[in-house]
């Protein structure tokens, strides 16, 4: 039910609703939009609402800004800009093959494999950090190949103990997220470190920050596309596999169309996600591929938090979302995205 479905009295208290829940809503974006064009005088002299009004608006905090005074501002915008598209295809793209496998086929996975695959990989660690004297990161490397190898080798044997299925394996996804990031961040950045000693940079790189956000990203990914995945009706792929049509074309052909609100909806939520994350970025970058919530984080000088500056760099920040969403959301509701089974 809509508020057109209603009649008399009824219908402007619902409208008043509407326009009181409107406003509370974008009563933020509105504060932070004037604070950017107030002066520092004007800020700390009190709350005022109205420009030209209660204050006389300047464009001293948005000059700073754009001007490079307040740090890289068009070198943080760019970074963010391709990190967090190219996190949230990648994301989008591996884990949309992963949730579609776990709603299609049946997984079995001995808990035994897993404890295998967990004491190889710390013992493997220790012994060669601290007994065959290599680096760390050649430890880790080689700690990780093993402890993979017998893993996989020991699945395929008659081990005792529980089989874990699908909905375990998803369990353990999302479990992923559970983690304080600062665990992640810290260990990620240490990892980054000696590999860098290897000669493969990856602290303040692309390549690095890319890798980490993607890493972040896929469980919440794999858990959206899967529900998104099983709510399709089986049968058009049945039928393809009567026609003898690989698995790899069904997905790519058949299921991804399908499916098409439902990446785009993943993929929105996963560059939200990318576009606004702060620990990895800080713990991961330096100067080069800063993100913008660093540089919204540094608008602050020896006397305090500077809210004017603060605000134009937050309101850079949000915009590109506000669009983003404001575009796709149309393009939805007028069909132009929408999947069809033919």
């Amino acid at each position: 039910m809509s508020v057109r479905d209603l009649k008399g009295s009824g219908r402007w208290w619902a409208l008043a609703g509407c326009l009181l829940w409107l406003a509370f809503t974008f009563f933020p974006l509105y504060w932070v939009a004037i604070t950017s064009f107030k002066s520092p005088l004007g800020v700390v002299g009190g709350p005022t609402y109205i420009p030209f009004v209660d204050f006389d608006p300047t464009l001293t905090a948005w000059s700073e800004l754009l001007s490079g005074a307040r740090g890289q501002f068009y070198n943080t915008f760019i970074a963010s800009t391709i990190v967090g598209l190219s996190a949230s295809v990648l994301a989008t793209f591996i884990g949309s093959m992963a949730a579609y496998a776990l709603v299609r086929f049946t997984f079995e996975v001995k808990l035994l494999s897993g404890v295998i695959f967990v004491v190889v990989a710390f013992g493997g660690y220790l012994l060669g950090r601290h007994v065959l004297g290599y680096g760390q990161a050649i430890s880790l490397i080689f700690a990780f190949v093993a402890a993979l190898a017998l893993a996989v080798g020991s699945s395929r044997m008659k081990l005792p103990g529980p089989l874990l299925g699908n909905d375990d394996i998803v369990f353990w996804f999302v479990s992923q997220r559970m983690f304080p990031p600062i665990v992640a961040a810290f260990a990620l950045f240490l990892m980054y470190t000696e590999m860098g000693k290897l000669g493969f940079k990856l602290v303040d790189t692309y390549t690095g920050l890319t890798f980490a956000y993607v890493a972040f990203s896929l469980p919440i990914v794999i858990w959206l596309m899967r529900d998104f995945f099983a709510a399709l009706p089986v049968e058009v792929e049945e039928a393809a596999m009567v026609d003898n049509v690989p698995s790899w074309r069904i997905f790519f052909g058949i299921v991804l169309p399908m499916s098409k609100p439902g990446l785009i909806a993943t993929f929105m939520i996963t560059l939200a996600f990318v576009w606004n994350e702060f620990l990895f970025a800080l713990f991961l970058t330096s100067s080069k591929w800063q993100t913008l919530p660093i540089l919204v984080a540094g608008q602050n000088s020896q006397r305090g938090d500077e809210w004017w500056s603060i605000s134009a760099a937050a309101l850079v920040a949000i915009i590109p979302m506000v669009v983003m969403a404001g575009i796709l959301s149309r393009l939805m509701r007028s069909g132009l995205l929408l999947g069809a089974i033919k």
